[in-house]
């Protein structure tokens, strides 16, 4: 029987979501899933040690607007930001190896550790993101928007009871609001304060092996530096994002990122 992630891999395609970036409804309200749970985001999302980002001057207008719920001018196109935005997301899903997850972590092959898998991912994301100002946190906003879709189109593809389903948004979206809080404060803190953060988050506060909490702390770590090396700019205009590799030879290094290839090219 195929597992499970691989299944649901195959039902999800880039190409699916870009129509739905096209009729994206706007994400200044907060009311929405993805929304309120970025909404209570810690002012903390930054990694230890990187430089903190720097709020962008903007007019009263802007102010007064933004006050109001919408979102104002912004560094690049929204279009071009959602773009980029379904790209990062995308690549949460389609770049990490989540068989390797579950082998080195013990984690069982099911929708909920898929979820943590991803969670995980989407919340370095939003890290790195949020050091771009408004135009990344709005990006942020874009992302947590698309997981929030995806993870309803996966239940769907399960046969999972709507009712059932709607009931495991709420739980999932509670989860997510903790995980955040939890991860920022974790990344933060030195390696036990991130440890301690894992376990209660990642393995549930079940983990008994104190290597796959040794090794998750590593993977984040050497993750965020990689990420803190990519350029602010290429990531708001490609969300084009590699995620290195669970076990290495070599974590410390940090990898040359890529040649960025823009959104609006052959268009």
């Amino acid at each position: 029987m195929a597992l499970l992630v691989r299944v649901l891999r195959n039902q999800t395609s880039i190409s699916q979501w870009v129509p739905v970036c096209s009729r994206l409804i706007p994400v200044s309200s907060t009311q929405g899933q993805g929304g309120r749970a970025l909404s209570g985001t810690s002012q903390l999302s930054t990694t230890k040690g990187s430089p903190q980002p720097v709020e962008e001057k903007v007019g009263a207008f802007t102010k007064i607007i933004e006050a109001m719920g919408f979102t104002g001018p912004l560094k690049y196109s929204k279009w071009k930001i959602k773009i980029a935005a379904l790209r990062m997301y995308t690549s949460c899903v389609e770049k990490t190896d989540f068989e390797e997850f579950f082998l080195r972590c013990q984690m069982p092959d099911t929708f909920n550790s898929w979820f943590l898998i991803t969670l995980l991912h989407v919340w370095m994301c939003l890290v790195r993101m949020k050091q771009e100002g408004r135009s990344g946190k709005y990006m942020c906003r874009i992302i947590v928007h698309f997981m929030w879709e995806d993870v309803q189109q996966r239940g769907r593809v399960m046969g999972v009871n709507p009712y059932i389903l709607k009931k495991n948004m709420i739980l999932m979206t509670n989860h997510f609001y903790a995980a955040i809080l939890g991860y920022d404060e974790g990344i933060l803190s030195d390696d036990h304060g991130l440890a301690a953060a894992l376990w209660r988050t990642f393995f549930n506060g079940k983990c008994e092996d104190p290597r796959h909490l040794e090794l998750l702390v590593e993977y984040v770590r050497k993750q965020m530096q990689y990420l803190d090396s990519m350029n602010g700019e290429d990531l708001l205009l490609t969300g084009e994002v590699s995620w290195r590799p669970l076990v290495e030879k070599n974590p410390q290094s940090i990898l040359k990122p890529h040649s960025p290839t823009y959104n609006d090219e052959g268009l």
